[in-house]
């Protein structure tokens, strides 16, 4: 069974900076495509950033040039590294594990699994 732990939010002020992390738990696989995404009340979660097997990284209009996702297959990990923080940007946070490489025999697996959520909260 493969979980996913999520850490780094709280409170920041206008301007500030947090550090999303996300880990994978579970035997016998490699991280694969992982993202981020967001969801503010009443409103369907959003993505923000994904990033692909090659490292190549994807935002939404609001995150680009704030927002950087990186990723550590070692660790199995990935990040959301999040400057400049505005109001606008306080929301429940999830991870997502999209796909998955899994071991001895090396194939691709769907997951599609969340994080529990972690908030951020930006004060004016």
């Amino acid at each position: 069974q493969v979980q996913l732990a999520e850490s780094g939010g709280g409170l920041v002020q206008v301007g500030g900076s947090l550090r999303l992390s996300c880990q994978a738990s579970g035997d016998q696989f490699t991280i694969n495509a992982m993202s981020w995404y967001r969801q503010f009340p009443g409103k369907e979660r959003e993505k923000v950033a994904s990033i692909t097997s090659g490292g190549s990284a994807n935002y939404t209009d609001s995150a680009k040039g704030r927002f950087t996702i990186s990723r550590d297959n070692a660790n199995r990990t990935w990040d959301l590294q999040m400057n400049s923080l505005e109001p606008e940007d306080t929301a429940v946070y999830y991870c997502n594990l999209r796909t998955i490489i899994v071991s001895p025999t090396p194939a691709y697996k769907y997951l599609g699994i969340w994080g529990q959520g972690t908030l951020v909260a930006v004060s004016s």
